[in-house]
């Protein structure tokens, strides 16, 4: 059994899932200028990598070390670590700031004035989220009641603002229409095990001593799924809320 609970910046990097190329076409579409990108909260590089594809530089930056040292290396990304709330100095006119799954951990009002010190004139912000994971009929119901009825207990509270597609969160810029997209795979049993290891939520129930919790899924899993090097279909809403910077419609 893959040793699930004990997941760090490595199997972040590895299971967590890739952004499509359509999410990068919208960004493109939004940002006049694609010289410099700042991906604020990048974690492992998932959405710093797929910028760089564009953009003539992207600047990564995260409060954890542990992401940083196992970022996926780009020629045109520079990694660093720090919080949302106190950018590196040196930076100026950024023409997109993206934050991916990781604007519900942060002080937002902090946030949004450093991103408008560093940010170039017509400069963009996407905050992006995913939500909730949908596996196919076989799987559904088993994992809708470990997310929602057990694992459930174990989230913090900020995780609401994900599921709900950040539409609660504070977005105090004049907002630009997003299409519908979706992130969507294909997954053996011990890709989902090790995604769903990735969870601060899991964590938190192993921390407690719920270990029986999360070994039963697995188990329930293991037993819906068949032949566990089987590949199922996976996907995830994307949630967007874009705007200008320098379109504040707050003081």
């Amino acid at each position: 059994m893959l040793n699930w609970f004990a997941s760090g910046g490595a199997d972040y990097a590895r299971y967590r899932p890739e952004y499509p190329a359509v999410l990068l076409d919208y960004l493109l579409s939004i940002t006049p200028v694609h010289h410099h990108a700042l991906d604020v909260g990048c974690g492992t590089g998932q959405l710093t990598t797929l910028l760089a594809c564009a953009f003539d530089k992207v600047t990564g930056i995260d409060p954890s070390q542990t992401q940083i040292d196992n970022a996926e290396p780009h020629p045109r990304v520079d990694y660093c670590v720090g919080p949302a709330e106190q950018l590196p100095h040196a930076l100026r006119d950024i023409n997109l700031i993206t934050v991916a799954q990781a604007a519900h951990w942060f002080d937002l009002p902090v946030f949004y004035r450093e991103a408008q010190r560093v940010a170039a004139p017509n400069a963009v912000i996407a905050l992006i989220s995913y939500g909730v994971l949908n596996p196919d009929e076989t799987l559904r119901a088993r994992f809708r009641r470990f997310y929602y009825d057990e694992i459930g207990l174990y989230w913090p509270a900020e995780r609401q603002l994900v599921d709900n597609g950040y539409a609660g969160i504070l977005f105090p810029f004049t907002e630009m229409s997003a299409p519908d997209m979706e992130i969507r795979l294909q997954w053996d049993l011990a890709a989902l095990m090790g995604y769903v290891s990735t969870w601060s939520a899991v964590k938190r129930a192993f921390d407690a001593g719920q270990d029986a919790l999360l070994v039963r899924f697995y188990d329930d899993m293991r037993e819906l799924w068949g032949d566990p090097a089987q590949k199922r279909t996976f996907s995830w809403p994307i949630n967007i809320r874009a705007g200008h910077l320098r379109q504040a419609i707050y003081a």
